[in-house]
């Protein structure tokens, strides 16, 4: 079977839907006409500049950060690049999943399309030859302040183009040097600025955000899935989703949210049954105005990294048509800090209200036995599920503290503002993580209370769904172990309704 290509065209637009499918089946990249013309137009205008001036530039002939002043003779400009690399790889903590890694590679690869950063065409083309081999650089979490770039976690994905570092390949960590001569794989010296092209750039943070909100948007649907259920299983009303109650309000999010549990609910005898409770505790009337909230978070966010994963966020820049190149500050994450640290509260929340819902299905009410089981007292049932889902919340809270509005001078001073988006990444990650354990919690119970409800049915969705989970988790009698059952929930979900090389146990 042919290999699926993907051509990278700095002239066309990127989204999330195109990196999962890239990420998810292993599709090579091949560099357009268009992207080789913009990259040796760059180039060659850059090495004309430096042929014919004695110009001082930022990064190309002086040094780096605090040390801008000082001038780099032009034979000392290849070292110059590569001491670059090779000092800031000061990464610590865990490494980064490969999934983000490979998408880092990506993004770094289209970035450098753009013809503003002079990297040289056979420098992007090894780049490429590893993404499209799956030669997958160690890349650790802990060492980017998210301004002048992701430094350092861009300084481990750009080793291996020296035959540096540790890669992954073939499911093995290796050397960088063993891989590139069992692939017959040249390592490349770096000209002038190629260093500080690979260096300066936001894709640590593009690539963790663009797997979040590929998430986001899914366990946005799947939360309010869940939710149904647990309406049904607590015997809810259908009253607080009614269209004309969002509408008059009109926040978007709120509209979708009742919409889409309306239809879920769409011939259920649960739902349509007589109801002697004539309202629901919050948890469950509100969840369009909770879930809808998120949403509308999750969206802003989206059209942030939209943004700026067609973006050339590189310093100094190069604009061979103007005739100038400019030092500034597009590497500053800010824009990705506070879109990060925003949407961690939106899924933190999705999963405090999760849990809330967990909590009032154990409670005993609406005719539910305590802890869902037959002979509570003598078997404990899901009284401990909650507490472990509560103290996942918790530590979602203490995750949520924003990170983008702590900065740490760096550099001497000359780098006094750092956005701290990295860390709002990972932060944000392990946020996501999270809401996953919570939710598959809450279908985990929420199935439990439904089969309470019998003869009665929900709707032909849910009834499908539950069908298809009953495979894999029965209803529970008797005390068992738990941990068994919310794993295999876990697993159902990654498999039903996600994909699972985004929340899978890659790190």
């Amino acid at each position: 079977m042919a290999m699926e290509i993907h051509h990278i065209n700095p002239d066309k637009q990127i989204d999330f839907d195109l990196i999962e499918d890239i990420i998810k089946r292993n599709v090579q990249l091949k560099l357009s006409e268009t992207a080789k013309k913009k990259v040796l137009k760059a180039r060659n205008y850059l090495n004309e500049k430096l042929d014919k001036t004695d110009d001082i530039i930022y990064g190309i002939n002086t040094g780096f950060g605090a040390l801008c002043n000082t001038i780099i003779s032009k034979e000392n400009l290849q070292e110059l690049q590569e001491n670059l690399v090779i000092s800031h790889a000061c990464g610590q903590g865990e490494e980064v999943p490969t999934h983000i890694v490979k998408t880092m590679m990506f993004l770094k690869i289209q970035g450098l399309c753009y013809g503003h950063s002079g990297i040289g065409l056979k420098t992007l083309q090894l780049l490429v030859d590893l993404f499209n081999n799956n030669v997958i650089p160690v890349v650790y979490q802990q060492g980017s302040l998210g301004a002048s770039g992701d430094l350092s976690p861009l300084a481990h994905l750009s080793l291996p183009l020296l035959g540096r570092g540790e890669v992954y390949f073939k499911g093995k960590k290796k050397t960088s040097k063993e891989v590139l001569a069992e692939l017959n794989l040249t390592k490349v010296r770096l000209f002038s600025k190629e260093g500080l092209a690979l260096l300066n750039g936001t894709q640590f943070m593009q690539a963790y955000g663009a797997w979040i909100l590929i998430n986001a948007h899914k366990f946005f649907h799947l939360a309010n899935f869940i939710s149904t259920v647990s309406l049904e299983g607590f015997n809810g009303n259908k009253e607080a989703f009614y269209p004309a109650i969002h509408n008059v309000r009109g926040h978007k999010g709120q509209i979708e949210v009742s919409q889409e549990v309306l239809d879920y609910l769409e011939g259920s005898e649960i739902i349509e049954s007589t109801k002697t409770d004539i309202q629901d505790p919050y948890t469950f009337r509100c969840i369009p105005q909770v879930h809808g909230a998120s949403k509308d978070v999750i969206d802003y966010a989206t059209s942030v990294f939209e943004t700026e994963i067609n973006s050339v966020t590189d310093n100094p820049m190069v604009f061979p048509d103007e005739d100038v190149i400019i030092s500034g500050g597009n590497f500053h994450g800010q824009p990705l800090a506070m879109a990060l640290d925003s949407l961690c509260l939106a899924i933190a929340e999705i999963g405090g209200i999760s849990e809330r819902r967990t909590y009032k299905l154990l409670s005993g009410q609406r005719d539910l036995p305590p802890f869902l089981v037959k002979k509570s007292g003598l078997n404990s049932g899901f009284m401990i599920a909650q507490y472990t889902a509560a103290g996942i919340v918790s530590q979602n809270k203490q995750l949520c503290t924003p990170a983008v509005i702590d900065s740490i001078d760096s550099s001497n001073g000359q780098e006094d503002h750092v956005s701290m988006g990295a860390n709002s990444a990972t932060k944000c990650y392990k946020v996501m993580k999270n809401v996953l354990s919570i939710l598959s919690i809450e279908l985990f119970t929420g199935s439990q209370a439904l089969s309470f409800r019998r003869p009665l049915k929900s709707s032909k969705q849910i009834e499908d769904v539950i069908a298809a989970y009953r495979k894999d988790v029965p209803f529970i009698e008797d005390d068992v172990e738990m941990y068994v059952y919310m794993n295999k929930t876990k697993d159902f979900i990654n498999r039903y309704f996600l994909n699972e090389i985004m929340m899978g146990n890659n790190n």
